[in-house]
């Protein structure tokens, strides 16, 4: 069964939650096309219903001995430099996490699973 809270700090935190922040925060930066993977049911989804992929499938959240990990998967747009981009979307997540929870974020870990190109 998977694990839908983690205990940081003293306290138990939903991975919803965590999930929730990192992406309303990650979506802000520049060059981030949208959260969330290259999932083909959830593309579809997203396409057919304008929703988005849910945040606990595009952010995954786990303690270790320094903090809190997180993992973002992104689809992001043509034309950005990935180490450039990726520097950016762990320091809004973690900036958002130590805002809004408090706790210390040991590793932001950014997988890259698609390209958008611009339409022309």
């Amino acid at each position: 069964m998977e694990q839908t809270e983690i205990l940081i700090s003293g306290i138990g935190i939903s991975k919803n939650v965590i999930s929730t922040i990192v992406s309303e925060a990650v979506n802000k930066v520049e060059g981030v096309a949208r959260v969330g993977g290259n999932d083909i049911a959830s593309n579809l989804i997203s396409v057919l219903t304008a929703k988005a992929l849910t945040p606990t499938r595009a952010v995954e959240s786990d303690v270790d001995e320094k903090g809190l990990v997180i993992t973002v998967h992104l689809a992001v747009f043509f034309g950005y430099t990935f180490t450039k981009l990726a520097e950016q979307v762990r320091l809004a997540a973690a900036d958002a996490i130590a805002e809004q929870v408090g706790v210390e974020v040991s590793a932001v870990n950014v997988c890259i699973d698609s390209l958008v190109f611009p339409k022309e």
